[in-house]
């Protein structure tokens, strides 16, 4: 198999590079090497090459500069998109696009499935379900949308990283306790991906997360708990639930967005988003 990751440093395609199955041969793209919002150059880039798959890791995702920055949240996650899915469908290969949580409202009280009706309350949730439309618009023959929530990863900047960090310089933290949904780990995303390449018959859009429920408050404590036993952290500091009103923000996020996931388990299993927590901090031992 013949894969093209677009995206060179983020999360999700650094764990791309990490899972390649045997027999699949990738290239990586990068903003460096292509402008994916410019369509003969992508185009070129890809003109020479056999290509099977087309796995788009690459987004806008500064959820809060967005609101001010509109035209180039949309330029990257709605134009480059449609983009992405012209050229898959010139190459005939599968076009895998990873979106997001936030396509939701978060007024829901229960799992949202994949047919539940979207409705973003931000900026940048709106434009990644333009970028969903634009691609089944271009390319629903062969299109397939994930839509993930709360992704982290051993590598770049995430939550895990982020309360690491501050439980060390700091004496006690805040964190919001009334956002629902669950964790992602970056690696087991990536092998969802992987498998999601190469089955014969797919579904248009799947659900992905880890197992589980929580709020970033339990996200807080369990990384907490989990880092000092494997020996991360030197000491244990307060954190304290607060209310989102508490932590105002530039962009509005979904107070509830658990994704019900049932048509991707049976393609591939997840795994608790504690067990995979436990598995990435060991990673950064």
């Amino acid at each position: 198999m013949n894969a093209v990751i677009i995206g060179r440093n983020g999360q999700v395609a650094w764990e791309l590079q990490q899972t390649v199955p045997k027999n699949t041969n990738i290239l990586v793209l990068g903003s460096q090497d292509v402008d994916i919002t410019d369509l003969s150059d992508l185009t070129n880039a890809l003109a020479e090459h056999e290509v099977d798959v087309i796995i788009n890791a690459s987004a806008y995702t500064a959820v809060d500069k967005a609101e001010t920055d509109k035209e180039n949240a949309f330029l990257i996650n709605e134009q480059a998109v449609r983009n992405l899915a012209v050229v898959a469908k010139n190459k005939q290969a599968r076009f895998i696009h990873i979106s997001t949580d936030f396509v939701f409202d978060g007024e829901h009280n229960q799992a949202y499935k994949t047919t539940d009706m979207t409705n973003p309350v931000s900026v940048y949730g709106a434009s990644k379900l333009a970028g969903e439309q634009a691609a089944f618009d271009e390319y629903r023959h062969n299109t397939v949308v994930v839509r993930t929530s709360w992704v982290y990863s051993s590598h770049g900047n995430n939550f895990v990283k982020t309360m690491l960090r501050l439980m060390e310089e700091k004496e006690q933290l805040s964190v919001v306790a009334d956002q629902i949904g669950c964790p992602t780990y970056a690696r087991g995303l990536a092998e969802f991906l992987w498998v999601l390449s190469s089955e014969n018959k797919v579904e248009s859009i799947y659900n992905w997360s880890d197992l589980g429920v929580a709020s970033w408050y339990d996200f807080a404590i369990a990384i907490q708990s989990e880092a000092l036993e494997q020996g991360l952290l030197s000491k244990r500091i307060p954190i304290s639930p607060i209310a989102t009103e508490d932590y105002p923000t530039p962009a509005k996020r979904p107070k509830f967005s658990l994704l019900d996931h049932l048509s991707s388990s049976h393609v591939y299993q997840a795994k608790h988003w504690q067990l995979n927590l436990a598995q990435m901090l060991k990673a950064l031992l």
